[in-house]
């Protein structure tokens, strides 16, 4: 598809066209697995950190003697963070490379990770997330725009599969590990167990990812950011893109900030390491992101789409039932349903944008971590209004808006369709 039929950006350089011949990376391939693994990791520490807090706000909102929507900024600042500075880091990786940025950003993440645990108060600890999440915002966009570059285009959903899936593992096992840990030495202990965890991840990113072979820097005058900006953001197709990654994120972050407060309380009352396993249907996500290609293959994007939202509708649903396996099943079919929708999305992103892939990435990131703050804090309120039905009311609401997306889109494109038919 040509820049001018997906009205990507042609004024950036800082991306490359190459030849079906070239030596961009494949399955089985020199450098694929570990390329596949480094990212797998940093996937796995990005979550992980970002979300270290979540599965421990009713422990927060005890030690400071906060409500849930109080507590929830731990979140929303994280994500906050990193959905303001994901396109300044998306720049630097135009201009000093993608693996430099990365490297960085993971660095300087961790080090915060090991000081969170010392917050003296909320206000610090919400001020070190909210630093956190900046420094992590040099990771998703110059990932994804990476593989776009290094990695062939038949491979590239698999790929971005496989990163979301790190995504999910660092999400589940951070949540997981958080929760058994708090509930024998408390929530600091929690988060400094996955800093260290953090650690070994990034050094180990490090050491495996390979040197890009396509990448040529840009520029990072504000005027050509901005150009490319204004570009991307006038191409419908991705703004369509950006607004449904922003709205599956708002459903996920609602639904798993709330969570813990609706299973600690009666009649379930359960304790807090069993709530932290609760994440291990996070698996169910890592599995729907990485088969989001094959997915893709047989339906289509804007019925892979479709298929996301009617998952996570019905999961939202079985999660009113009073019933803890109901609840349980619920949270697997909302798991499958976000990861699916991301995986497709995001991989669209980046087949859309054929310059300027670093930008058009850090839009859509930034969209889906303002969903994530957005459902945090939302979905917090929503539940101290009216219970979980207020939490599910605004998931519900969500994925309505992803599914009217997805129709205009698809009456859009059967329009282009007959334009170009009968021109």
């Amino acid at each position: 598809m040509s820049p001018a039929s997906t009205g990507a950006s042609t004024t950036v350089g800082a991306d490359v066209s190459v030849p079906a011949s070239d030596s961009r990376m494949s399955p089985g391939g020199p450098g694929y697995r570990r390329m596949s693994l480094a990212l797998f990791l940093a996937g796995v520490a990005t979550f992980a950190l970002l979300y270290s807090t979540q599965a421990l706000l009713p422990l927060i909102s005890g030690e400071f003697g906060v409500a849930a929507s109080d507590a929830s900024w731990t979140v929303a600042a994280a994500t906050g963070g990193l959905a303001l500075f994901v396109l300044p880091m998306s720049a630097l990786s135009e201009r000093y490379g993608r693996r430099a940025v990365m490297t960085g950003s993971l660095a300087v993440a961790v080090t915060i990770g090991l000081l969170v645990p010392f917050a003296p108060s909320l206000g610090v600890l919400v001020v070190l997330r909210a630093l956190q999440g900046a420094a992590l915002a040099g990771l998703p966009a110059s990932a994804t725009a990476y593989l776009a570059e290094e990695v062939g285009p038949k491979a590239l959903i698999t790929a971005i599969g496989l990163f979301v899936a790190g995504n999910s593992v660092g999400g589940m096992s951070g949540r997981v590990i958080t929760g058994w840990v708090a509930q024998e030495w408390g929530w600091r202990v929690a988060v400094g167990v996955i800093g260290v965890i953090a650690v070994a991840c990034a050094v180990a990113f490090r050491a495996l990812i390979p040197a890009p072979k396509h990448f040529k820097p840009g520029s990072l005058r504000p005027r050509v950011l901005a150009r490319t900006v204004r570009d991307h953001l006038s191409n419908p197709l991705l703004c369509r893109l950006y607004a449904i990654g922003a709205l599956f994120m708002t459903v996920f972050g609602g639904v798993y900030t709330v969570i813990g407060y609706r299973l600690t309380e009666a009649p379930f009352s359960l304790p807090q390491g069993i709530i932290g396993s609760i994440f291990l249907v996070y698996l169910v996500g890592t599995v729907s992101a990485s088969t989001a290609g094959r997915l893709v293959g047989r339906m289509g994007r804007r019925g892979a789409l479709y298929a996301a939202g009617g998952t996570t509708t019905a999961g939202l649903l079985l999660s009113l039932a009073g019933s803890l396996p109901l609840i349980l099943l619920g949270l697997v079919l909302i798991t499958g349903g976000f990861f699916a929708g991301h995986a497709v999305a995001s991989s669209a992103v980046s087949k859309t944008a054929t310059t300027g892939r670093a930008q058009a990435s850090a839009l859509y990131q930034s969209a889906y971590y303002i969903g994530s703050s957005a459902g945090s804090t939302v979905g917090a309120i929503a539940f101290h209004a009216g219970g979980w039905a207020g939490t599910v009311g605004v998931g519900l609401l969500a994925v309505l808006g992803v599914v009217t997306i997805t129709v205009f889109g698809t009456r859009a494109a059967r329009l282009q369709r007959r334009l170009t038919t009968a021109a």
